[in-house]
């Protein structure tokens, strides 16, 4: 184990033998109900950095808060099978995790693919969640949406240098967040990236696009309502950026009402997935999560 300020690196071994690696905020918390965070596809714990810091040094609900990186993300290692990259065996990686280190409920923040992990662990392990929050995910996704991810991903230009790797993104992106600053995409661009032979290089395993190459987008996607359905007896939060093309209008409503405790929030300026430590967000999360746990 190594530490760095405001977290502890936490390594573990998944049921098939790979080595998978965590971030864990606020050890010494635990008077409140901890946190779990979910990333998006190509993501990894460090899209929750800010957040976690907010969460784990709240002044008045200080949690503990733990960031998983899949297998082939971040600091996990890559599988020499990329058909394991799939949401039924990363949410078996995730029940791994929380087994190491301890956690047997809390409240789970899934962004994007995060959010499909969600859906899945309801139906594994129902009674792990205190709350649930979906950052710009439901049980359907647009075709529009995931068109849009596997061109970027597939598409997007090598960078030389981190300014290259933020115009890329910026480029790729830019359209649908105006509301980022400058340092909100400094931030942005490092969680995706890490420095190797020093130029940036995308942090996930590249056989990982290949589960989404072979979509075929003119056809409708299975939708998750049936996973959905199981989620409606706990406290949740979905979050939709006002610009996304994943997760629609028409989605985010019908959520709201088939869930009898949805509060649902629309992030201006922002498209696919909103930055959850911008704005109030951080404020609107802390405060849901206090009242999900005088739910119980």
């Amino acid at each position: 184990m190594t530490s760095e300020p405001g977290f502890s690196d936490r390594f573990y071994t998944s049921s098939d033998g790979l080595q998978l690696h965590l971030r864990l905020y606020g050890e010494g918390n635990n008077t409140a109900e901890p946190v779990i965070c979910l990333p998006g596809l190509t993501r990894n714990a460090r899209d929750f950095h800010e957040l976690a810091l907010y969460l784990s040094r709240h002044a008045e609900t200080p949690r503990k808060v733990v960031a998983f990186d899949y297998r082939g993300r971040g600091r996990s290692a890559f599988d020499r099978n990329w058909q394991n990259y799939n949401i039924v065996v990363e949410a078996g990686d995730i029940v791994a995790g929380l087994t190491a280190t301890g956690i047997e409920r809390g409240h789970f923040i899934g962004t994007s693919r995060g959010g499909l992990i969600i859906h899945m662990l309801g139906s594994m392990r129902p009674t792990l969640f205190a709350s649930i929050v979906l950052n710009d995910v439901g049980p359907v996704l647009e075709g529009e949406g995931l068109a849009h991810i596997r061109s970027y991903l597939t598409r997007a230009p090598r960078a030389a240098t981190m300014a290259d790797a933020i115009a890329v993104q910026r480029a790729a992106h830019g359209a649908a967040f105006p509301a980022l600053s400058d340092d909100d995409w400094v931030r942005f661009t490092a969680a995706i990236y890490r420095e190797q032979s020093g130029k940036p290089q995308r942090d996930f395993d590249p056989a990982l696009l290949k589960t989404i190459k072979g979509l075929n987008l003119n056809r409708p996607l299975p939708d998750m309502w049936q996973q959905f359905e199981g989620l409606c007896g706990v406290p949740m939060l979905a979050i939709r950026g006002e610009n996304s093309k994943l997760l629609s209008k028409a989605t985010l409503e019908a959520m709201a009402k088939r869930h009898p405790d949805c509060e649902t929030v629309i992030v201006e300026g922002q498209g696919h997935p909103p930055l959850l430590e911008t704005g109030t967000l951080p404020d609107t999360i802390a405060a849901f999560l206090a009242r999900a746990e005088t739910k119980h």
